[in-house]
This record gives structure tokens, sequence and C-alpha cells, in this order.
């Protein structure tokens, strides 16, 4: 079945309820006004650049933009005020690895779902996301832009839509080969550079921001995930040729490439080719740091992801190793070695939930960063992940920069809690949720 082709016509229907195409005014219901002007008193307001906190600060807002920012900035006549000065004012937040389709046995289902989860994202404070795999089909992409339109209200979005993924958590018996063209391998066929290519073409084509792969499997013969000795089975599932080749092609034409990577040959081949984000990296070795430093490659380590697997890995090696134990050992690393660690979550179900990713920072803190430099794993280094130079429109509050701004009550820099109870939320000018002051004129 052919997910793609019905894609937008679902969105429209079963999100928007709309019978024929909206209007422009529909379209832009959720789009701040260009002459709407918005100034916000900040009590304390994070500098993420800095990693400082900094006390009686004004932000001026005129659209969606930032206009200034500073003690005297000068509020002009007529604009709402905001009044925060009781709270801690911070940049929104980034997710560099979300999952915002959670299943569901219709395309209008998957898509409604899509747009709760996504919803529920900004709500906590996430105005940026990066959805890392629609498992097989490429809705995420009208998604994304009936969001940019206004059409719906969500954070801003870029999509991997369908990932090339041969990975597979099982083997398939004769009686189901179905499942290698229909399933796991996302109908892509990848066996080799030129076919490599081919797919990211396609990818391409659908309208994506990032290409998705997978590069080590979870099982060899009967062995799943762990081997009797309690080490992860890491069977890779592309090759460093394939892998470079679609690194190759992907920058060519624009887009920028994500890994899933757990260790050994395949998570080689994702920094060896220098993918633009190689995630998880459980099995990250000296070796693996000094390409990532050479290459100036950042790690999202998505530790929600693995606090769900917690119980199941403990079980299945007698509590002797689980895939959070290698992720502490990787991240430590990483850190000791200044490789920069993007904020990415995995959020994608009931184990893993949607809105509930910032308890990732109380790890973070533990694992060896100090709480300012947890909380800049969720603004520039991730924001300069991201494709299209967003660095430069989202990530801190600065001048010219989208007015994508949260807060909470109390100092996350005392208590890093904080940031799982974010009060208020503005998404390009225009106020989410605010449970902490009404506006005043």
């Amino acid at each position: 079945m052919q997910w793609h082709g019905k894609a937008a016509i679902g969105l429209v229907a079963a999100i928007a309820g709309l019978a024929t195409t909206p209007t422009q005014a529909q379209v832009r219901r959720f789009l701040t006004p260009p002459d709407q002007v918005v100034a916000i008193r900040a009590g304390r307001m994070f500098d993420s650049r800095s990693g400082n906190m900094l006390t009686n600060q004004v932000v001026l807002i005129r659209g969606d933009r930032i206009t200034d920012v500073g003690p005297a900035a000068q509020i002009p006549a007529g604009a709402t005020v905001i009044d925060l000065s009781g709270a801690t004012v911070m940049p929104g937040m980034i997710d560099a690895h979300v999952h915002v389709n959670t299943g569901g046995a219709s395309l209008a289902m998957r898509a409604i779902t899509a747009l709760a989860n996504a919803q529920t994202d900004l709500a906590a404070g996430f105005t940026t996301v990066l959805d890392m795999d629609s498992r097989g089909s490429f809705y995420t992409v009208e998604l994304r832009d009936a969001i940019n339109s206004g059409l719906v209200q969500g954070p801003r979005m870029q999509v991997v839509g369908q990932s090339l993924n041969p990975r597979a958590t099982n083997y398939y018996n004769d009686s189901q080969s179905v499942h290698f063209y229909e399933g796991y391998t996302e109908t892509k066929n990848i066996n080799g550079p030129v076919l490599a290519r081919a797919a990211v073409r396609e990818a391409k084509l659908h309208g994506v921001d990032y290409i998705k792969i997978y590069t080590t499997q979870d099982f060899a013969g009967t062995t799943h995930m762990w081997k009797p000795d309690a080490t992860l089975v890491n069977s890779p599932s592309l090759t460093l040729e394939e892998v470079e080749a679609i690194v190759d092609e992907a920058h060519r034409l624009g887009v920028k490439v994500a890994c899933h990577a757990y260790g050994g040959e395949g998570m080689d081949s994702c920094i060896k080719a220098g993918v633009d984000a190689p995630n998880h990296l459980l099995m990250l070795d000296d070796a693996g740091v000094k390409i990532l430093l050479e290459k100036k490659l950042p790690f999202v380590p998505t530790v929600d992801d693995l606090v769900a697997l917690e119980p199941a890995d403990l079980k299945d090696t007698g509590g002797r190793n689980s895939r959070l134990r290698l992720l502490e050992q990787a991240f430590r690393k990483a850190v000791a070695a200044g490789i920069p660690i993007v904020f990415g979550s995995g959020a994608t179900s009931v184990a893993i939930p949607h809105g509930k990713q910032a308890d990732q920072f109380v790890y973070y803190a533990k694992w060896g960063l100090t709480a300012a430099q947890a909380l800049q794993t969720a603004y520039l280094p991730a924001a300069r992940m991201l494709n299209y130079d967003w660095e430069n429109h989202i990530g801190s509050i600065e001048k010219g920069k989208f007015a994508d701004i949260i807060a909470v009550s109390g100092n996350p820099l005392a208590d890093i809690t904080e940031m799982e109870r974010v009060k208020f939320v503005m998404k390009g000018g225009t106020v989410v949720r605010n449970n902490l002051s009404a506006p005043a004129l």
C-alpha cells in the first residue's frame, strides 16, 4: 500500500476535519500576525550561548521574531506585556530524536496520533523536534507542512519520513519472507552503493529534511540483542561503502543523514562516513571518539529510549548488562573528550512518552555535565545539527531569531527538574500556554 500517496488527504480530512480545500484564513490561523507587538519581562533568563543566568531582562517581539533583548530594552506603546518577572525564561527546547507516529490501523489514525504527540511535545516546551522515522510512510512531511502553513498547531519539525532500514529486530522464516519486501526494509532496496543513492533520491523527492539509516541489527542467527556473555549482538546491516554513498548523495541533494547505531562495524561505518547525527553509539570507544572529534560530529544519546528498555535488558542478561549502562559509559567518554551532546529522547510510545522528555536532564547532570551544560544540549548544539542552518533562527533568545520562548517557575540551575514543569510556552510569538502570568497592557 502506498501510504504517501494519500498522506495530504489524510492529514486535511482526518486532522483538520475539512471537506474542501482550506481557506487562507484557515491555513494561517496558527501563525502570528506580523504587526503583533509583545514584550516579556523576565526575572531570570537563561543565556543558552554562554550558559549564564541573566536577571531583569526584557524581550521584545514583533510578529514571530525577537526584535530586542536586554535590561534596557524599551517597551513600545501599545505592546502586550507578559510579566514573567517571577520566573525563569528560556529558549524553546529542541528534541532531536522523536517519533511522532506511535501506530494506528489506518493512515488517518496514524496522522491524528502524530499530530497529538507533536502538540504534546510543544506544550511541554519542545518548540522544535526532529522526527526520526515515520515507520513506512512520508506523511510526516505533510504534517510538517501543515504546521508551517498554520493549518494546525505544533512544533517546528524536520523529518526523515520513511527511513532506509535493513536493521530488523528479528529474523523471518520462509513463510514470512514478505516482510523482507514490505516490513523492516521499508520497501527500499539499498543493497549496494548505487541502490543506496537511488533510495536517497527517492526520499528527497518526497520532501524530507533528513535521511535516517539503521546500521546495526538486533540478532544474529537465533541470538537476539544479547550474547551469552551479556555483550550486544551488533550485527552490521550496511557496509561502509553503502553508508558513504548515502551520506555523499544526501549532502549533494541538500539533506542531512542520521544514523541508528549501537556499536561494532555498524557504528564505525556511520561515524567514518561522517553522518550528521550519530545516535545511540553505545559501544563508543577511544577510536570512535577520535573520529567524532576529527569530523566535528555531535552525539545524540537518547536516554529515555534506553530507560524504557532497562527492565527487559537486565532480565535478559541476568542483571549483568543493559543498554542504559552502556550509554552512560559512552556518554561520560564523549563528555570527557568534549564531543557536543545533542538532546534527543527517542519519545515514541507509552513506555517512552511524549511530553516527558525533560527528565533526561537529570541523567545528563549525573553523568558529567553541569546543570547549565545539560540545558545547553537542547539548544545551540541541537540547532546546529538540524538542517538549513537553523542555528541562525532558533536555540537562543537573541535579536532576529524566532520568538520560541518557554518559562519555568524556579531556577533550573539550582533544580534541574524544573525543566519537567514548564509553565509557559510561546512559539513564534504565539502563546501556546501560560500558567504563570496573564498578559497586561
